[in-house]
């Protein structure tokens, strides 16, 4: 499918992509950069990984496809310092959780060469790192891409081919109704997850050794990476107070159900959160329990 793929970023989800595309014979070649040098070391002594290089545009050259996998503060200011490195027809994507300015930003560096489409494989998890990777890590999970309104349609077509190819169910949307549904399906939940754990850090830290497996699986995201999540909820801000708001709504009912003793609203609202729940396991969660 491709000659060469650029991996910029080689954690969890950018050595994961490598693994997979040269498992599936997607690509000839993978060539890869990192910041830090002990990284770079270490993707030498990758079977996945042919070349690795210095600097970011030494990596991208002579990529037909290049995947930022960077965190999300850093993607547009990496586009930026690869733009005049990045050859021509060349397919340009990333793997950030958010997309609304990622895709503003792209949009402004206005690239010479190549064509840059956003994208979200949701297959991540808590844990982090090239040491975590793993070539099954899609199968079955949900990638949104992300064109802007003069994207190449047969750009799209090709990046969409390749997320399926690596065995995901792709859907496109606009940037910004991407970050509204991932604000409520992901980046809402984690925020609750962490929340409980820190409040329950500040006002009974030693009651954990008394919980059993509910509060270590309601809690299980929170053990993710904080700086890379940070940077998340900093850039997805505004849908993420819209599902905050949206959240505080549906506790306050249940809040006034247990305060009024209504059994029977109580029990409705239970309810409808399991019919939720039983949904999700019927048909939307990863068998391996990543988000």
């Amino acid at each position: 499918m491709f000659d060469r793929i650029c991996i910029l970023g080689p954690g969890l989800l950018g050595a994961s992509i490598a693994m997979a595309a040269k498992r599936k014979n997607l690509t000839a070649s993978v060539s890869t950069w990192s910041r830090r040098q002990e990284t770079r070391d270490k993707c030498l002594q990758q079977h996945w990984c042919d070349r690795v290089d210095d600097s970011p545009e030494a990596a991208v050259a002579g990529a037909d496809l290049i995947i930022i996998c960077t965190p999300v503060s850093t993607i547009a200011p990496l586009l930026k310092t690869i733009a005049g490195a990045i050859e021509p027809n060349a397919l340009i994507t990333d793997v950030g959780s958010t997309k609304g300015l990622i895709c503003q930003d792209a949009a402004a560096i206005n690239l010479p060469n190549g064509c840059f489409i956003g994208s979200h494989p949701m297959a991540g998890s808590d844990q982090t790192g090239m040491e975590n990777a793993r070539a099954d890590l899609f199968e079955n999970a949900v990638c949104f891409t992300t064109p802007m309104t003069d994207c190449d349609a047969e750009a799209h077509q090709q990046l969409r081919d390749f997320w399926q190819a690596l065995g995901m169910r792709v859907h496109s949307t606009d940037a910004f109704e991407h970050d509204a549904i991932v604000a409520a399906v992901s980046h809402l939940p984690h925020l609750l997850a962490s929340t409980l754990c820190n409040h329950l850090a500040e006002t009974h830290p030693a009651w954990g050794q008394f919980s059993g497996t509910g509060l270590r699986d309601s809690t299980r995201i929170a053990a993710g990476d904080p700086t890379l999540w940070r940077d998340i909820f900093l850039q997805n801000g505004p849908a993420v107070l819209a599902s905050l708001d949206a959240f505080e709504t549906s506790l306050k009912q249940a809040r006034q159900a247990i305060e009024q003793a209504d059994g029977e609203r109580l029990f409705a609202l239970l309810e409808k959160g399991q019919r939720f729940r039983n949904q999700l396991a019927n048909g939307c969660e990863r068998k391996d329990g990543s988000q």
